[in-house]
């Protein structure tokens, strides 16, 4: 009887992340760092990643040493043979939401076997937050993108009240105001794309953004995946909205550092919804130091046939050798990739390499890599900075963009090539940033690695931060048990 009462003080924790590879990484991660802590975690996945998942990590063998993990796997309404590319990607968000909704209300009600005591969702799934207030469940919202965009998010309603949007002519390198904290930074190209459209109000992806920063004040407390010493000034501005934000990251290197203490060794914790050719790290390891070029736009990005042979044409005219990532669904529209990556294989002519997908912390990691050509999704930005490689930047989506011009603007460790894709400017900024720029960007992004490793270290405020998360989960069940819920 006391067992059972101890097992059901015990906080339940549902994890729910957007059905991407980067986002359902990052919460693997934080589901991880929860059961370190000996909380109870079910991570709700479509079944269509979870198949992936099992089939191209060791995601069961990993969590299979936490008895208190479970997966649980939902529709997400899509045909099997459905692209879930970036160009379908409102269809994705739509049709997961029909049958999320009724799958989560059934979860947080009162009859089932194991109460939820708080539910983590993605900042996109905005009605995870009225369905948790509806049910009396606190909801602690995770937004995974980078934290700087979240913030000009949160000013939107600011710029609309003041005039500046929409904006007015076509300078789109325009400063924009209204924008504390970055004033004489962003330029409107910097921006999301909808925030350029005249009719934004009507495009999907504006509407989604804006119910998500109505309900960030709606829910318990707000997770993002940085540290103070990187995002400091937007992080304060963010508390001003919503005091209750836990600045918790590098998310895989807070990880990794918990990880690092236990008694036995941990397993590789690659979350990869794509096969990893490890070959790219047996080419890298007859590399020279600081040689290669790496080279990925994600998991999400398409690309035209064009667009690749302009970075094709200008990585060959760098002379620098390149590891480059070409998943099979990266070409726009379609089309036969398997022939055209023959012939892109073929005209190498031995300065580069290329791969499907590659274990990318492990090439980041790896001596042989000088820099990054990458499309600026938040994992990849942090991933790079932890292991000191400066960046060329070419976003595409979202929060890719605002990033990009932090990259080379703010933090001041990269180039930006947004809006670009020329052979010869690809040349040039590679000759830059692995030749005459090196050591300059090298120096500021080594200082940051050491600021994010000691983030997570005992006393770091990344660690703390993470404490006062589990302190406040735990509190939660405290609070439910004598009949109310602190919010």
């Amino acid at each position: 009887m006391e067992h059972q009462q101890e097992e059901t003080s015990i906080p339940h924790v549902l994890i729910f992340p957007l059905p991407l590879q980067s986002t359902s990484n990052s919460m693997l991660q934080l589901a991880e760092l929860l059961c370190l802590a000996d909380l109870k975690v079910t991570f709700i996945n479509t079944n269509h990643n979870q198949q992936r998942l099992l089939r191209h990590t060791n995601v069961q063998s990993r969590f299979e040493q936490y008895p208190s993990f479970q997966f649980l796997t939902i529709s997400d309404g899509l045909s099997e043979d459905h692209p879930r590319s970036a160009e379908q990607f409102g269809d994705i968000i739509s049709s997961l939401q029909t049958m999320a909704e009724p799958f989560l209300k059934e979860m947080l009600s009162d009859v089932v076997e194991k109460p939820v005591t708080c539910v983590i969702a993605d900042g996109l799934f905005y009605y995870a937050v009225d369905i948790g207030n509806e049910k009396g469940v606190p909801v602690i919202t995770f937004d995974t993108i980078s934290p700087s965009c979240l913030w000009v998010y949160l000013c939107l309603p600011k710029l609309i009240e003041a005039g500046v949007l929409p904006f007015k002519g076509n300078d789109l390198d325009a400063l924009v105001t209204h924008i504390p904290a970055m004033e004489g930074l962003l330029r409107r190209r910097d921006l999301p794309h909808f925030c350029l459209l005249d009719d934004y109000k009507t495009d999907l992806n504006s509407q989604a953004v804006f119910k998500e920063i109505e309900r960030i004040p709606k829910a318990h407390g707000l997770i993002l995946n940085t540290f103070e010493d990187l995002e400091g000034p937007f992080l304060s501005c963010i508390r001003s909205y919503f005091p209750k934000t836990y600045a918790i990251g590098p998310l895989h290197l807070n990880l990794k550092t918990k990880l690092a203490v236990k008694a036995t060794p941990p397993l590789s914790s690659s979350n990869s919804l794509w096969e990893e050719d490890h070959t790219s790290i047996k080419w890298l390891d007859v590399q020279s130091k600081g040689s290669v070029i790496y080279v990925s736009f994600g998991s999400l990005a398409v690309v035209s046939r064009n667009e690749i042979l302009e970075f094709w044409h200008g990585l060959l005219n760098s002379k620098v050798k390149f590891l480059w990532v070409m998943r099979p669904n990266i070409l726009k529209g379609g089309g036969s990739h398997d022939e055209f990556m023959k012939e892109l294989v073929e005209g190498c002519k031995g300065i580069g390499y290329i791969v499907s997908w590659a274990p990318q912390k492990m090439v980041l990691a790896h001596q042989s890599i000088g820099g990054f050509l990458t499309h600026s999704g938040w994992n990849s930005t942090l991933e790079s900075i932890i292991e000191g490689k400066p960046m060329i930047c070419w976003p595409q989506y979202v929060d890719q963009r605002v990033t990009s011009r932090l990259v080379n603007e703010f933090w001041k460790v990269g180039l930006d090539m947004k809006d670009i894709c020329d052979r010869y400017v690809v040349e040039k900024m590679v000759k830059d940033l692995m030749g005459t720029k090196k050591d300059e960007y090298k120096k500021t992004i080594e200082k940051l690695s050491e600021l994010a490793i000691i983030s997570v270290q005992e006393g770091g405020l990344s660690y703390n931060n993470l404490n006062c998360l589990i302190d406040d989960i735990k509190g939660l069940t405290r609070s439910t048990e004598n009949g109310s819920v602190k919010m």
